[in-house]
């Protein structure tokens, strides 16, 4: 892959993203307008509050520069009741408010929670009195008398405090409040947020679908990897998937060397026979039909003893280009998704780029962080090379069409939930009580401990706060080999063999979710460099078919 495409990848990628997150934005919005309704308000909860002051004031409330009341941006609603008497709510400029209650006793309303209901104040001391608010000529907005008060007042730019007192201004004050917000812009602004997000998307998926067809060719035959590496342990070349296998020779016959049997595509390598030994070896228990996904690694005999150690640094250049070619990854099989629906056909250019994503996110996973199973770096390449490493899928000629609606989202939970069993995290919920970490009490006794034989459901508890978090099947295993490496200088055979069978599970998963293959993952672990099911029979030659 040359420079070009992949800085068309990673600028649609880039599109991409940045579409998606309008496109969420848009969801947000619209969830906020539609919650709305044609004449409410978006409001917290009605509560009582109460403070021995004069008065209780909100906090600075900031509106940005170039906003007018009557550009009509937004309205705050707030409404009010004194259970006991006049109540007066009222807004007006932060400075107009400070000078009315400079020396005057009164309550900023701080932090608040409503599951429970807490509320907190900043009290500001002061021995004057202050004049009846209704009679003060500052208010922007106000409102006054007995019963429920409700106060609408546009956003308009400055720096505004809400007031509620009594409206004779005796101290004391307690309302029941209720603040809500209406804006008529959201509506609008989602539905531009949401045009923008469809171009953003559609541009970003025209240029990595540009990056991927651009300059594509077809590589025929499977060059074969050299210095002994390889699917079947040697180092010529198998037929490539999408090859069809010629008919062997009749007995006897002996095929010259470097010569391919007859109707073998132009430029293909015959694959030699293995002997009786390495493929009784390969192929023991290797009974059933072989799986068109194949994940292949073979375990350097030479591994440093240090080198694990830095060997995800060592690769973060591989981690940056494949953020960027997964993005791309699933932006094509989405493309592809929508062509299988309609002509029954993974577009083959999609399909060989897929595969290749797969194939260098595999080679990055075998040298730094799945396996550790070689020294050697691996290339920045999609196709398939020397590196002892590889994945490979047979390419479809049709697929089904009702499949490609179910299966990677309903028929794959079987096999998501076993591989991620094996390779995701988990967490663990600590159910603790105090105010670290833990559930906490909402009111009362502060934290005292609970009593489980009155409150065995726990209501008494508020939220939970404590969890942990553990590391996959997976990587303790990788994380075992390394130690052992480490102090040993040699890698277990026995668990890079399992380690490899679980990476093989998990691939062949991945491959049918992205609609890769119609045939379902077998609930099997091939454990090896190898499925001992694509080997043949000692004598035979091996082939991808």
């Amino acid at each position: 892959m040359n420079a070009g495409r992949i800085v068309l990848i990673v600028i649609g990628s880039l599109l991409v993203l940045a579409g998606l997150t309008a496109g969420a934005g848009a969801a947000g919005l619209g969830t906020l307008a539609a919650a709305q309704g044609d004449d409410g308000y978006l409001s917290v909860p009605e509560e009582t509050y109460s403070v021995g002051s004069y008065a209780l004031t909100s906090e600075n409330v900031e509106v940005s520069t170039g906003i007018r009341a009557q550009d009509d941006v937004g309205r705050v609603q707030v409404r009010g009741t004194d259970p006991d008497g006049e109540l007066f709510i009222g807004i007006a400029s932060r400075a107009d408010v400070d000078r009315y209650l400079a020396g005057v006793a009164h309550s900023e309303l701080g932090d608040v929670t409503f599951d429970p209901f807490s509320a907190q104040y900043e009290e500001s001391p002061g021995a004057a009195a202050p004049a009846p608010p209704g009679e003060q000529d500052f208010w922007s907005a106000s409102s006054a008398g007995t019963g429920t008060q409700e106060l609408v007042w546009p956003l308009q730019e400055g720096e505004w405090t809400v007031v509620v007192m009594n409206a004779d201004a005796s101290p004391g004050v307690t309302a029941d409040l209720q603040v809500g917000i209406r804006s008529d812009v959201l509506g609008p602004l989602a539905w531009w947020l949401l045009i923008g997000a469809v171009v953003l998307v559609l541009g970003g998926a025209a240029l990595i679908l540009a990056a991927i067809l651009a300059g594509r060719k077809h590589t025929g035959a499977y060059p074969g990897p050299s210095g002994g590496h390889g699917p079947y342990g040697y180092a010529a070349a198998p037929v490539p998937a999408s090859a069809e296998t010629p008919a062997s020779p009749p007995a006897g016959t002996q095929v010259p060397a470097g010569a391919t049997a007859a109707g073998a595509p132009p430029g293909t390598a015959e694959a030699p026979a293995l002997s009786g030994a390495r493929a009784a070896q390969l192929s023991a228990g290797g009974t059933g039909a072989p799986y068109p996904a194949r994940l292949y690694g073979e375990l350097d005999p030479g591994l440093s003893r240090w080198l694990w150690l830095v060997k995800w640094f060592l690769a973060i250049p591989h981690f940056i280009l494949l953020a960027f070619l997964w993005i791309a990854f699933w932006v094509a099989t989405v493309i592809a998704g929508f062509a299988i629906l309609f002509t029954a056909r993974y577009p083959r250019g999609l399909f060989e780029f897929n595969v290749g994503v797969l194939r260098w996110s595999w080679r990055v996973a075998f040298y730094a962080t799945g396996v550790l199973g070689t020294d050697r770096y691996p290339p920045f390449s999609l196709e398939r090379t020397d590196y002892p490493a590889d994945f490979d899928v047979a390419y479809p000629e049709r697929l089904s069409r009702g499949l490609v609606l179910v299966k990677w989202w309903l028929l794959v939970i079987p096999q998501a939930l076993i591989v991620g069993a094996f390779t995701g995290s988990g967490y663990v919920i600590v159910r603790q009580n105090g105010p670290f970490g833990g559930w906490d009490r909402s009111m009362g006794d502060g934290g005292s401990a609970v009593n489980w034989a009155t409150d065995p459901a726990g209501e008494g508890l508020r939220s939970a706060g404590g969890w942990t978090v553990g590391i996959s099947l997976l990587t303790l295993l990788v994380l075992v080999a390394a130690v052992a490496l480490l102090f040993t200088g040699r890698y277990p055979r026995p668990l890079f063999e399992f380690v490899m069978g679980l990476q093989r599970w998990s691939y062949r998963v991945l491959a049918y979710t992205a609609l890769m293959r119609d045939e379902y993952p077998p609930f099997r672990l091939d454990q090896g460099p190898v499925d001992a099911r694509d080997l043949p029979a000692a004598g035979g030659a091996a082939r991808f078919s």
